[in-house]
């Protein structure tokens, strides 16, 4: 059950008592044969606020896979949840740099620790009284005030927005059923410069339709796409409505660049673009920049004779007309017993299909599986490969 903070929690939390409290139950596992006998011992020790204690503990080791260093931050639950990652709130502060930049809804300061050391001027502002006096405890000495995202109050700032997009922990995929509603802050922030967190998967139609004019930016971190972040037309590329940041090895792909690339059969080498290249609709454009083609118009792998640097492939060892007859024997002939699958266009699912073609040799493999051409011409082609990594 997640634990409910109050700001008197907080005040606790942040006390001296509170602080030692703290220290103390970091010393307990926590874990899930430990975690009846360490409640017991806290509530024996700390009462009625072991509750808290255990919960910002918890929260605490959970934050270790978005900040580098949690050991000191407070947290709700689902506001970590929401909180943006460090590596991709220090990218959006690169953006800004030099910038006087409010953050309307700070929450619990992920946004303002990146910016605090390139910002010109920095603010934070919540409307939620508990989250505000986290962000106090975590981003101590930047200022930040209790404020509705939608009235505005300071001027000539760079706007920073993240809209929540969970209640109850259950995801909401209509950006008007953010909190604030992506279309009132829109509206209401018509005309100034904004950053708007989004939803990695948000429909960028209906952001058009909802007024926006500006640049789209998708970015993927260890290969996960994170987010999508509209920048307001003042603070976008030039020319660019559409931007891919891959953070792992820091390319980024835009709309502004040449798309021209051909369509050919398999190269030495199969390209499976990152995750944000693919959402940002930018794949012709990152083929066009490497010198790669496409093995088909509409589906997103790539291919060519030389591999991107930095980027993961698979080299192509034989390429033979997909059915589990024809994979399993062909994977049996070379001795392959560990295999990673990876499926487009094809109604294939990975994990039913694996145990089904029989592995029971010593090698490892990769197999591209993907539907080649189009109308009655298209095929189910599968591609065995040696992945580069």
């Amino acid at each position: 059950m997640t634990v409910a903070f109050g700001v008197e929690d907080v005040d606790y939390l942040r006390s001296e008592a509170g602080v030692d409290a703290l220290r103390e139950i970091a010393a307990l596992r926590l874990t899930s044969a430990t975690l009846v006998s360490d409640i017991a011992s806290a509530r024996a020790r700390f009462g009625e606020r072991a509750a808290i204690l255990v919960e910002t503990t918890l929260l605490r080791r959970k934050a270790t896979a978005k900040l580098s260093r949690p050991d000191d931050w407070l947290f709700t639950d689902e506001a970590l949840q929401q909180a943006t990652a460090e590596p991709v709130a220090r990218h959006r502060a690169r953006r800004l740099a030099g910038a006087r930049v409010h953050d309307a809804t700070c929450s619990i300061g992920t946004e303002l620790a990146a910016l605090r050391d390139s910002a010109a001027l920095l603010v934070g502002s919540d409307i939620d009284p508990v989250r505000l006096a986290m962000a106090r405890n975590n981003v101590a000495g930047v200022d930040v005030c209790r404020a509705d995202a939608l009235r505005p109050v300071t001027r000539g700032t760079v706007i920073v927005l993240d809209p929540a997009r969970r209640s109850g922990g259950r995801r909401r995929f209509d950006p008007r059923d953010y909190t604030p509603a992506l279309d009132e802050l829109l509206e209401v922030y018509r005309g100034r410069d904004v950053a708007v967190k989004c939803a990695p998967g948000i429909d960028f139609d209906a952001v058009t339709r909802l007024g926006f004019d500006g640049e789209i930016e998708v970015t993927s971190l260890a290969g996960s796409v994170r987010e999508a972040c509209l920048w307001s037309a003042g603070l976008a590329g030039s020319g660019v409505r559409r931007r891919a940041t891959i953070l792992d090895t820091g390319e980024e792909v835009t709309d502004a660049e040449p798309d021209e690339c051909a369509v050919s059969p398999a190269g030495r080498w199969i390209i499976d673009p990152d995750g944000a290249i693919v959402r940002a609709g930018l794949v012709r454009h990152f083929a066009a920049r490497h010198g790669l083609w496409q093995l088909d118009r509409d589906i997103a792998y790539l291919s060519g004779n030389r591999l991107p640097e930095g980027v993961r492939g698979f080299e192509v060892l034989e390429e033979i007309p997909f059915s589990e007859r024809r994979l399993r024997q062909a994977l049996s002939a070379r001795d392959v017993g560990a295999l990673e699958i990876l499926v487009r266009g094809v109604d294939v699912d990975p994990d039913p299909l694996r145990p089904r073609l029989r592995l029971r040799g010593t090698q490892q493999a990769s197999v591209v599986i993907a539907r080649i051409g189009a109308g009655g011409a298209s095929r189910a082609t599968a591609f065995i490969c040696r992945s580069s990594r």
